[in-house]
């Protein structure tokens, strides 16, 4: 019995100290960070031959190689690695994946417990490093499977252990992930993890170089802001095919950063918005709520109010249409009216600015009604734009049904003055965008910032019409897809609270009629030039006939998407933008042979100078009439005025243009001194009160 006794607690001593002795020699592996390396490559990359395997682990040179062969005996002998006989590659075992478990809990353990491993989050605050965190995001943000994720922080960890740094930041971790999804060929999920913004550098020139900021904080905030909603849309909204073709320059989004955000034109009737007061519901709870009007001073201060707000739902113009009807009940008063009406267009000079030019109110009169209350109020504009350098308020006069020439005199005053003054006969905006639906009276909107790059098209077709309007037409496809798509995303926003005075009054754009807008750019460089046609009869037919493609195009797309589409040729910062990206890829002489101005054609542009010898029959004007009728939304024809034309040569040349034209838009330099704000006619090298050198024009 005894004998027995002492057999059993033999054999018991030699099982512990075997597995005393296998523990101490897996310790003794896990002594090596060469080892440990060996582990972790296999353990992230898979199955690697002998020569795969020793590269990745840093044994690159011939001398080295001996070295490589002993770790790897180590491991084999420890059951830590195996090989594959059949395929000749060495795989990680499961005693090997529980023991570089083990040495990164212990590694992990000993830097918290040291205090040198926390992480500065990005909701400000310091906090202990956990794995554990990066997985839920991997699987949260970029719906990696559980396993992949649990992968690729092990591999995140490692380096982040191998490195030690003493700094470690979420947006260092979010490197590290992206990079590790990189190499392992998650490109996908790499994109969806990807973080918006700006370097460090990029915002210390922004804070330096605050001289160009014209409205204060406000203006950093927002080119920040817009910045980091513009990479969301190229990088992670848009379909892969359109962004390609806008950072290549076949077509260019204007305001990226609001592109799915806000609408771009917005028109509105303020008697049917002001009757009944302004709705706000549960938005903008700082502002003061507004009863419907009974009397003059509550019509200034709501008028006030709702262009304030309307400049908040628009990117880029909001034409309110109504004004003279809503202030017939107050004209026993004229000059009531003009003071009340002077201090409501200067009270909206404070509203935000989306972009660099700002969003536009511009309130529509339409002549042959009251002339006396349309003279005070072009008087309250002349007023209001003498004391604003830069007016963010413009007028459109509506001549369909009066004369120019009754009020030319103080439009010329205004002009001169740097007023945004545009004429049309109908309802058009300053940039000569039409309105979607001429038969609602209520809340249209307009969905434009989409333009095509004309002579790229006409550059990469040569000299093929058929085949330059197939292009044409394949590019129009997804761009209006994309559109579509927008449209759908500011919906929804609008419906949950985004733009509070659109929802209440489109029933989230669902009731008031939207319409998308496609511009194109450089088309007269394109036909006239790139493609080799003359400005003739057979010319003028190749140029309606692209006209005639994109409107088809756009007709049947809009009716597959259940969306109206129009096209235009209006004014764009695309047209800049394409000029020079084109100088760029076919050689600056090639694009500059074609181009008469500084960039492409945005529409038509008439000389002040030469207006008083044409007529109807001129080539301009022709050419003008006849693209206005042919562009389903809108032709920005432009009356260029030279610096030193004077008040009577502005009068002559704006009625004679509006004989000749259903719209224009007059354009004159204006010099404004940046330092102190001061605006004169003859402003030019230096200003008269400041001495400042710096001009804007």
């Amino acid at each position: 019995m005894e004998l027995s006794e002492d057999f059993g607690e033999q054999k018991r001593g030699g099982i512990l100290q075997s597995a005393s002795k296998r523990v101490r020699m897996i310790f003794s592996v896990m002594a090596s960070p060469n080892r440990i390396d060996i582990l972790r490559i296999l353990n992230s990359k898979g199955p690697l031959t002998y020569s795969e395997l020793k590269s990745l682990a840093g044994f690159k040179s011939k001398k080295e190689s001996g070295k490589f062969a002993y770790h790897l005996r180590k491991l084999l002998r420890q059951s830590l690695v195996a090989l594959n006989k059949s395929e000749r590659r060495y795989t990680i075992t499961n005693l090997g994946k529980l023991v570089l478990s083990l040495a990164r809990q212990i590694e992990e353990r000993s830097i918290i417990e040291s205090g040198k491993m926390y992480v500065r989050t990005s909701h400000e605050s310091i906090e202990e490093f956990n794995s554990h965190k990066i997985i839920q995001s991997l699987v949260r943000e970029g719906s990696l499977p559980l396993e992949l994720a649990q992968k690729i922080t092990e591999e995140v960890e490692n380096r982040i252990y191998k490195f030690q740094t003493s700094y470690l930041t979420a947006s260092l971790i979010r490197e590290m992930v992206n990079s590790v999804l990189l190499e392992q060929g998650h490109e996908d999920y790499r994109h969806k993890l990807a973080r918006f913004g700006l370097p460090a550098y990029d915002i210390h020139e922004m804070i330096t170089n605050v001289d160009g900021i014209h409205n204060g904080v406000e203006g950093l905030l927002f080119k920040t802001g817009q910045t980091v909603f513009g990479e969301h849309l190229v990088l992670n909204t848009l379909p892969k095919d359109v962004a390609d073709s806008h950072l290549s320059g076949d077509i260019h989004i204007t305001n990226t950063g609001i592109w799915s955000l806000l609408p771009d034109t917005i028109f509105v009737n303020i008697k049917e918005l002001l009757e009944d007061g302004i709705d706000l519901r549960g938005k903008f709870l700082g502002v003061t709520r507004v009863p419907p009007i009974n009397t003059l001073d509550e019509l200034a201060t709501s008028l006030s109010l709702l262009t304030s707000l309307l400049f908040r739902e628009a990117s880029q113009e909001v034409i309110m249409d109504g004004l003279v009807t809503i202030l017939q009940k107050y004209s026993k008063n004229l000059g009531e009216i003009e003071e009340k009406i002077t201090s409501a267009f200067a009270a909206t000079s404070t509203a935000p600015r989306y972009s660099k030019n700002g969003t536009l109110t511009s309130f529509r009169i339409s002549l042959g009604s009251d002339s006396k209350l349309i003279g005070v109020i072009l008087g309250s504009y002349k007023k209001y734009v003498k004391s604003t350098p830069a007016p963010s308020v413009g007028i459109i006069i509506d001549y369909e049904k009066g004369k120019v020439s009754e009020f030319s005199d103080t439009l010329s005053e205004i002009i001169a003055l740097g007023g945004r003054v545009s004429f049309s006969k109908g309802i058009i905006s300053n940039k000569g965008i039409l309105r979607g639906d001429a038969k609602t009276t209520g809340t249209t909107i307009n969905l434009q910032s989409l333009s095509i790059n004309m002579p790229r098209l006409a550059f990469e077709s040569n000299k093929d019409e058929t085949y330059f309007r197939a292009r044409l037409a394949l590019l129009m496809k997804p761009a209006l897809a994309a559109m579509s798509l927008r449209k759908k995303e500011i919906s929804d926003l609008t419906r949950r609270g985004l733009n509070p005075i659109l929802a209440n009054n489109t029933q989230y754009m669902q009731k008031g009629s939207v319409t998308l807008v496609v511009n194109l750019i450089g088309l007269k460089e394109a036909v006239f030039g790139i493609l080799g046609y003359e400005n003739n009869k057979a010319g003028q037919e190749i140029f309606s006939k692209v006209i005639a493609t994109a409107m088809e195009v756009a007709t049947k797309k809009g009716k597959e998407m259940g969306d109206n589409v129009t096209i235009s040729m209006t004014e764009s910062d695309a047209a800049a933008r394409f000029s020079a990206l084109d100088g760029e890829k076919y050689g600056k002489m090639s694009v500059l042979q074609y181009v008469e101005g500084e960039s492409y054609s945005e529409g038509i542009v008439l000389n002040a100078s030469e207006i008083e010898g044409m007529n109807l029959k001129t080539d301009k004007i022709v050419e003008a009439n006849h693209m206005s009728k042919a562009l389903n939304g809108g032709l920005l024809v432009q009356l260029k005025i030279p610096d030193n034309a004077d008040v009577a040569g502005i009068k002559k040349a704006i009625e004679k243009t509006s004989e000749l034209v259903s719209s224009f838009r007059p354009i004159r330099k204006v010099h404004i001194c940046s330092n102190c704000g001061l605006k004169e006619e003859k402003l030019t090298d230096k200003c008269p009160t400041c001495k400042s050198p710096y001009i804007l024009a």
